[in-house]
């Protein structure tokens, strides 16, 4: 396996990682702005008030996505296993 190949299923490899976790992130930044929003507005200070909506829309996000997370790292890891069948 040459040089090119390693950095190409490196490459593959972060782009899968990207996209599957693309919308949990995503989901947890809405959720933190809306709740900073929200503490700035009525003057609440409390630290904790941010982790429990956060850790619930991750949650549910990774619940509803579960099955494209599935497809793309099986889809991903079947492409690794051919190109481990075909080194010379």
């Amino acid at each position: 396996m040459t040089a090119p190949e390693v950095i190409d299923i490196l490459r593959d490899g972060i782009g899968v990682m990207l996209l599957i976790m693309a919308a949990p992130i995503a989901g947890g930044l809405f959720v933190g702005i809306l709740v900073s929003l929200f503490q700035s507005l009525t003057q609440i200070q409390e630290q904790t008030l941010t982790f429990v909506p956060k850790l619930l829309v991750v949650f549910c996000i990774i619940v509803l996505t579960l099955p494209f997370m599935l497809a793309e790292l099986r889809k991903y890891t079947e492409h690794l296993a051919d190109k481990i069948a075909t080194i010379e």
